[in-house]
């Protein structure tokens, strides 16, 4: 099945590791606002694009604490979710569809792929990332990402 990355938001860490419950061996995110995708790692394939929405340097954004901490673990590490920074959050928030497609067009020809992703995929995921972010932002919520092996 591979590893799954679900991008979800919550009101805080703690609400956030309510949603790595496991229930069947699969996290029972069910009632919060999320969306599962496969080969977009929080903390490394999404760095090149935070840096690009952003216009943080890569190591500005892997020095937030907010980048990649820890917020839960189900089990002994089956799944865990880490967080993801506010400064990607609210300029997710602001994007427009064009802007996401020149991030998705400069992203695809970064190194943080094995292989050569979609580009198509990767427009729809950043199409789905902000519109999440946009209602987090509505709400106040944060942004996470549960990872499953």
């Amino acid at each position: 099945m591979g590893v799954l990355f679900g991008y979800y938001a919550a009101a805080d860490d703690a609400d956030a590791a309510r949603a790595v419950v496991l229930e069947d061996g699969q996290p029972t995110e069910t009632e919060y606002d999320s969306f599962v995708v496969k080969g977009v790692d929080p903390v490394v394939a999404l760095l090149p694009a935070e840096a690009l929405i952003t216009g943080r340097t890569p190591d500005s954004v892997k020095t937030d604490p907010r980048h990649g901490h820890l917020a839960g673990m189900a089990g002994d590490g089956e799944i865990v979710t880490l967080s993801l920074t506010d400064s990607l959050r609210d300029s997710l928030a602001r994007s427009d569809r064009g802007q996401l497609a020149d991030v998705a067009r400069a992203w695809s020809a970064s190194d943080a792929f094995g292989t050569p992703p979609d580009l198509s995929g990767l427009i729809g995921f950043l199409e789905d990332l902000a519109a999440l972010a946009k209602r987090a932002c509505a709400r106040g919520h944060r942004l996470y990402c549960w990872i499953s092996a």
